[in-house]
């Protein structure tokens, strides 16, 4: 899953993509409240953490705007500001949770996990399946012909990536830019070392093997 995050200060912001794309998801960051707003409208997000005082456009301008497109991804406020009216502006301005800083990132987790379940388009796509192959995107569960496969974060994400794109071809440069979000040279053996660890518990105890690879291009993960 994609999550967008939206904050000016550096420090946080760091801390807040770090931590995120460790716990398996996706991360776009943006530093202002413009910005924001171009990437929440290009891409899909599963949802978004928006600090509330913005350069420029500021967090509950931004999500005002988002609401009136039918942007409709769940949004995490984080503030400094702590009174109730506070709270309340932020979700009448359309924010589905608020969390005040300084904040302990295992609470932002839960609460971001707990956005993603209550949301009608997450519930809407929270599982993906190919073949006997089954994830599911809010638990974190995957499983092969009913049998349980236990995934590392970065391993559970390729696997999201593969099921996303199952029957397409995906380069290396591919890989690196969603699995990661670096831009790693496509020449680095980190994805090869990935599908390596992700077929071990994939394919290795069953007769059909479901991840392929393509010389020259990349790899396909075939139903």
């Amino acid at each position: 899953m994609r999550v967008l995050v939206v904050e000016d200060d550096r420090k946080i912001a760091s801390f807040l993509v770090k931590g995120l794309r460790q716990a398996g998801f996706a991360v776009d960051c943006a530093r202002d409240g413009e910005a924001g707003l171009g990437l929440a409208l290009e891409a899909p997000y599963a949802a978004a953490i928006i600090d509330v005082m913005l350069p420029g456009q500021d967090g509950l301008c931004l999500v005002g705007k988002l609401r009136e497109r039918k942007v409709s991804f769940p949004v995490l406020f984080l503030s400094a500001k702590r009174s109730v009216e506070d709270r309340v502006r932020g979700l009448r301005a359309g924010g589905d949770d608020y969390l005040t800083k300084p904040f302990a990132f295992t609470e932002l987790l839960a609460r971001v996990e707990a956005l993603l379940r209550r949301s009608p388009s997450a519930v809407q796509a929270s599982s993906l399946a190919a073949g006997d192959l089954r994830m599911d995107l809010v638990s974190r569960e995957v499983s092969r012909g009913g049998r349980r496969i236990e995934l590392h974060a970065r391993e559970f994400s390729l696997l999201e990536y593969f099921l996303r794109n199952r029957g397409r071809a995906v380069s290396k440069a591919m890989i690196l830019e969603n699995v990661w979000n670096y831009d790693f040279d496509p020449q680095t053996n980190v994805v090869d070392v990935l599908v390596c660890r992700l077929r071990e518990k994939v394919d290795r105890s069953f007769d059909k093997k479901m991840i392929e690879t393509i010389r020259g291009v990349g790899y396909v993960l075939k139903p």
